[in-house]
C-alpha cells in the first residue's frame, strides 16, 4: 500500500525539516516508490528557465560537456534542479508513467498522457539518468530520467495541433502573457523590455490586443537582430535597441516616445540582472512595473524605487495565473506570425 504524502510536498523534504520544497536545500528524488498523491513523470525534456540557462552556460564558458556537468551535480546535490547562484528552476517535458491511487480518477489524467509540468523545476524531484542533448540556443535539455509532480502540482497537456517543442517553448513563459492580459486596459502606454524574447513577444502580442488603438506599445529589444524580427511582426508602436542595465539613457528614451508621460506599465522580461531601476525610472509613479524575470533583485528593485522618490506599484512574477496555459497557447493558435517564430526558434 503506498504512503499518503502531503499535499504540497513537505514529505520530500530531507533538509531543512518543516519548509516547502521550493527553499529546500535538498529533497528526496527517489523514484523507486511513489505516495498515493504523486504522479510519476518519465521525463523527456528539461526547459531550464532563461535567467538560469545564460547564468550556467556563463559558468561553462559555453561548453556543452560543462553545462552538463554544472546541471548533473545541482540534482546531485539537492534532488531538484535549482539553479543556486539564480534561485530558478525551468519546468519540463515528459510522459505519465504512474498516477497515485489517491489521485486515481480524481484528475484528468491517466498513463502515458504527455504533459508539460507548470511548476517550477526548483520544486519538482529529479532524477537524471543521462543528459543526451543540450540545445542552448533554446534553453533546453534532452535527457533520460525520472520526476515527481505533487497534488498542488499544475500541467498542461501537450495539444494535438501543434508540435511538442513548439506548446513547451510557449508554456514555460506562460505566467508573463496570461498576466499582462489582466494588467493591461485600453489606452495604456506599455513598455516591455526584453521584448524580442520568447515571453517578450506573447507579451507584445497580448499588450496589443488589450490596449487597443488608444493605446501604445513600447518593445525595447537587446540585439538589432531581434529588434527586426519584433519591428515585422507589427505588435509595437515603436520599437527600439537599447542595453537594459542602463537606466538613464532608456529612460530619455521612453521620455522621447510618451512626451514626458513614461508609460502606464513596465513588464521586465529579461534574463540578466541590473535592469530593476531602468524598469523604475520608466514608469509613472502611478503606474504598475510587472517583473517576470527571475534575474530581478527585490532589495534592488525595492530600495532603488525608493532612492529616486518613486511610487510604482511593483508585482512580483508568479509564473502561475488562473488559465495562462490555455491564454498562451491560444496566442499561438490566433497569430500565425508569432507561431511561424517560435516553429522556427524553437521547434
Amino acid at each position: 500500500m503506498q504512503k499518503h504524502g502531503n499535499k504540497y510536498g513537505t514529505h520530500r523534504v530531507i533538509e531543512p525539516k518543516g519548509v516547502l520544497p521550493q527553499p529546500a536545500n535538498k529533497i528526496d528524488n527517489n523514484m523507486d516508490e511513489i505516495y498515493d498523491n504523486e504522479i510519476l513523470i518519465d521525463v523527456q525534456t528539461l526547459n531550464i528557465d532563461s535567467a538560469s540557462f545564460t547564468d550556467i552556460s556563463a559558468r561553462a564558458n559555453g561548453d556543452p560537456k560543462k553545462i552538463a556537468e554544472i546541471m548533473m551535480d545541482i540534482v546531485a546535490k539537492q534532488g531538484k534542479h535549482r539553479n543556486p547562484w539564480t534561485g530558478s528552476g525551468g519546468m519540463l517535458l515528459g510522459t505519465v508513467e504512474k498516477i497515485g491511487d489517491a489521485l486515481k480518477g480524481k484528475i484528468d489524467l491517466k498513463e502515458g498522457d504527455k504533459i508539460a509540468t507548470l511548476v517550477s523545476l526548483s520544486l519538482t524531484p529529479l532524477r537524471i539518468d543521462k543528459i543526451k542533448a543540450i540545445r542552448a540556443d533554446i534553453d533546453q535539455v534532452d535527457i533520460d530520467g525520472k520526476a515527481i509532480l505533487f497534488e498542488s502540482g499544475i500541467y498542461a497537456k501537450i495539444p494535438a495541433d501543434m508540435p511538442e517543442n513548439l506548446a513547451l517553448s510557449a508554456l514555460d513563459v506562460a505566467g508573463a502573457p496570461a498576466q499582462t492580459a489582466k494588467l493591461c486596459k485600453p489606452g495604456d502606454t506599455v513598455l516591455i523590455i526584453g521584448a524580442g524574447g520568447k515571453s517578450g513577444m506573447l507579451c507584445c502580442y497580448e499588450a496589443k490586443k488589450r490596449v487597443g488603438v488608444t493605446g501604445k506599445v513600447i518593445g525595447m529589444c537587446h540585439s538589432q537582430k531581434s529588434t527586426d524580427r519584433l519591428n515585422k511582426l507589427g505588435f509595437c508602436d515603436y520599437v527600439f535597441s537599447g542595453t537594459a542595465t542602463d537606466p538613464v539613457a532608456t529612460m530619455e528614451i521612453i521620455s522621447k516616445y510618451t512626451d514626458g508621460k513614461m508609460a502606464d506599465i513596465t513588464i521586465n522580461n529579461v534574463n540578466i540582472p541590473d535592469t530593476e531601476m531602468t524598469s523604475i525610472l520608466c514608469t509613472k509613479n502611478t503606474g504598475i512595473v510587472y517583473f517576470f524575470s527571475m534575474a530581478t533583485s527585490f532589495t534592488k528593485a525595492a530600495l532603488g524605487a525608493e532612492g529616486v522618490g518613486s511610487d510604482v506599484t511593483m508585482i512580483v512574477g508568479n509564473g502561475y495565473t488562473k488559465g495562462h496555459a490555455e491564454i498562451t497557447l491560444q496566442i499561438l493558435r490566433e497569430c500565425q506570425a508569432l507561431r511561424d517564430i517560435f516553429t522556427e526558434l524553437y521547434a
